[in-house]
């Protein structure tokens, strides 16, 4: 057997992807970057929905969608109908992963049951990921990643400390999910291969959230005390957070007491240090408004670029606050190569975020663009064993000249 490209680990892994919107598809991106065969099944009516959640659009999908499915082949099927549901058994028949987010109780989540998939495809893996988890009483409550980030506690958190709590900028609940159920999905496809059996993994939007509370949690633990938003404050180190300057705001990370010395003779006020309100970072912590009024006092009189210039030479972690375009076009993201282009049929040329690993000095390519909508279902139907009446059907399931005729007995 030949050596699998360092940058391709999962080559020779088939997945079927039979869920929507975000979490499900990020883990089959993801699986795909690292060179797994994805097939993502969608309905012949629009699709997964996200290729509508625009503006902004480009060519015929929403941004929404183009962001999470690249490198899959896209089939349209009805799961509800008999057709589709032997299709997807087809498929599944030499899979190695699927990935689903079907309501926990529904149609299609007993259509798919496990345990009747385990039966037939003892070496099959399932992910299965919901908004409030597997059991509980809030298993059947339907779920988006704002309902995760509020019912989990991290809206409570985010925001100004007089200000209404804020949701996060990205979809925090969903990429959760999705990192945590790719690392269900890699650890059962090892187990397998020490077994022989495949595995039932599930995670939730809601488990991911309170698994990236961390400090939040054991802070809370500890002492009773429901914390508060800080604004960009950071609970247990002082300063920490973003401060304003003469044309915009930058970001000053103190992390020790060594740190702020640096700080404190950088901005020529020494004495700061021996002041004991700000001694140590206890101190700080319990003085934290004292200390901000000071340092916003010094910065507010210079610019962004002069106190990372200043800060940044003498030591001190300091970045300024970059909007997304000044990213993509940062050295440091060019360096790394975590954009990239690839061919999309409709569009031409489209830029990518590209997978955060690399292995061997290695970054996974972007393979292949996101499928438009059911671009590769006539060549995986025909990789199926299925004629061309049989995909004509499969194509085309409400028009009656594609299913067979019935004809009288005797005829």
């Amino acid at each position: 057997m030949s050596e699998q490209p360092a940058a391709a680990p999962l080559a020779g892994i088939k997945v079927v992807d039979l869920s929507k919107i975000l979490a499900g598809p990020y883990v089959t991106m993801s699986l795909a970057d690292l060179g797994a065969d994805v097939i993502k099944v969608e309905h012949p009516d629009g699709g997964d929905p996200t290729r509508g959640w625009g503006p902004p659009f480009n060519g015929p999908d929403a941004t929404y969608y183009l962001a999470a499915n690249r490198g899959k082949r896209s089939v349209t099927l009805d799961l509800k109908s008999p057709l589709g549901q032997e299709a997807v058994h087809r498929l599944l028949a030499t899979a190695d992963v699927v990935v689903e987010n079907f309501r926990p109780g529904s149609s299609l989540a007993r259509a798919f049951d496990y345990k009747d998939l385990s039966a037939r495809y003892p070496r099959l893996v399932l992910l299965h990921i919901s908004a409030f988890g597997d059991h509980g009483p809030l298993r059947d409550e339907p779920g988006y990643d704002m309902i995760a980030q509020a019912s989990a506690g991290l809206m409570s958190l985010t925001g100004e400390p007089d200000g209404p709590p804020v949701k996060a900028g990205y979809a925090m609940g969903d990429l959760a999910a999705a990192l945590f159920g790719l690392i269900g999905v890699s650890s059962a496809l090892v187990e397998r291969e020490r077994t022989g059996h495949g595995q039932y993994v599930t995670t939730s939007l809601y488990e991911s959230q309170l698994a990236l509370h961390i400090n939040w949690a054991t802070g809370y633990f500890a002492t009773g005390e429901r914390p508060g938003r800080l604004g960009s404050g950071h609970p247990s180190l002082v300063p920490y957070q973003a401060y304003p300057a003469a044309d915009g705001h930058f970001v000053i990370a103190v992390g020790n007491d060594a740190l702020f010395r640096r700080l404190c003779e950088a901005l020529r006020h020494p004495q700061w240090v021996d002041d004991p309100r700000f001694v140590t970072n206890r101190d700080r912590v319990a003085n934290r408004a004292a200390l901000n009024a000071k340092l916003q006092a010094v910065l507010v009189d210079d610019t962004v670029a002069h106190w990372c210039a200043l800060l940044g030479s003498e030591g001190v972690p300091v970045t300024p606050i970059r909007h997304l375009d000044e990213v993509y076009d940062c050295p440091q993201t060019e360096a790394l190569g975590m954009v990239r282009h690839v061919d999309h049929p409709a569009i031409g040329p489209l830029r990518q975020i590209a997978f955060p690993v690399t292995f061997r000095g290695e970054r996974p390519p972007v393979r292949t663009a996101p499928p438009t909508l059911g671009q590769h279902s006539r060549d995986v139907f025909a990789e199926l064993g299925y004629g061309e009446a049989e995909i004509a059907r499969l194509l085309n399931p409400s028009n009656p000249h594609t299913h067979p005729r019935s004809h009288p007995r005797g005829a």
